[in-house]
């Protein structure tokens, strides 16, 4: 038994290194910058080649994925995420290739002491729009709704804006946050509060929302029941260096696919 034991772990020790085996003889420094839904699971990957290969540095922020678009474009990052596909002008100018390494939901979240479990696409639309301001409106005690966004250069408002409100309109005294994990801070506090974050940042401190009766998750998104969902993008300007090169691969690795799922994306081997 264990003899068993230590082959399997052998094997299972192989199989982990096979997939880190592309940063050999690499020492560089990366910076990756932009889209914040990516940075839990790019966190853990980092983790996994700067301790195997103490010679690389990696460092990776914030900011929304406009703004890691326009500096991997200006050649001021490696690598930007991007939580949509960037436009025609947008590739053209910055010599932009994609990398999709997982697929992400957005979904709409409420305090989890909220009594609201599902919003049609009417009362969203309304909600966003400034003509639906109170939860009493909604069939619920008189408290007035604090509505929260993310800024116009956030990929996660553009496609919640596209997908879940059909390109209505969004008042401009929502509240803005600048990334998904703060959305998340603010939406556990306020217990009046309506935001939109990435599913993968969704846990037991805030209330995810059905929309039109159908539950955000895996499953509904796989089968397209839930449409509120995007690609999420590695890009380079131009060809990548061999540690960004390097980076991508371990993605979209069967490792780095794990590590995708562990957050509640789904892994795109490609």
């Amino acid at each position: 038994m264990k003899k068993l034991l230590l082959i399997l772990t052998l094997l299972t020790g192989s199989a982990f290194s096979s997939d880190l085996d592309a940063f050999k003889n690499i020492k560089d420094s990366l910076n990756i910058a932009g889209g914040t839904a990516h940075i839990k699971c790019e966190k853990e990957a980092i983790k996994n080649i700067m301790r195997t290969y103490p010679d690389i540095s990696i460092t990776i922020a914030g900011g929304g994925s406009g703004l890691g678009i326009k500096q991997v474009s200006s050649k001021m990052i490696d690598l930007a995420n991007s939580g949509r596909t960037p436009s025609d002008a947008e590739i053209k100018k910055g010599d932009l290739k994609l990398y999709r390494f997982a697929i992400d939901g957005i979904g709409i979240v409420v305090n989890k002491n909220n009594p609201l479990s599902n919003l049609t696409t009417k009362q969203l639309q309304d909600i966003f729009s400034g003509k639906i301001t109170n939860f009493k409106e909604l069939g619920f005690k008189d408290s007035q709704i604090n509505l929260y966004t993310r800024d116009e250069s956030s990929a996660t408002r553009k496609v919640f804006w596209k997908k879940a409100l059909n390109k209505s309109k969004i008042i401009s005294s929502a509240r803005v946050v600048a990334s998904n994990a703060a959305m998340k801070t603010i939406i556990s506090k306020d217990k009046n509060a309506i935001g939109i974050i990435s599913l993968g940042l969704v846990n037991e401190q805030i209330k995810l929302l059905n929309l039109n009766g159908v539950k955000p998750s895996v499953d509904s998104i796989n089968d397209k029941s839930y449409k509120v969902a995007r690609g999420l993008y590695l890009l380079s300007s131009g060809e990548p260096k061999p540690l960004a090169k390097a980076f991508i691969d371990y993605m979209r690795s069967n490792t780095g696919a794990k590590i995708v799922k562990k957050y509640g994306f789904i892994a795109v081997n490609e």
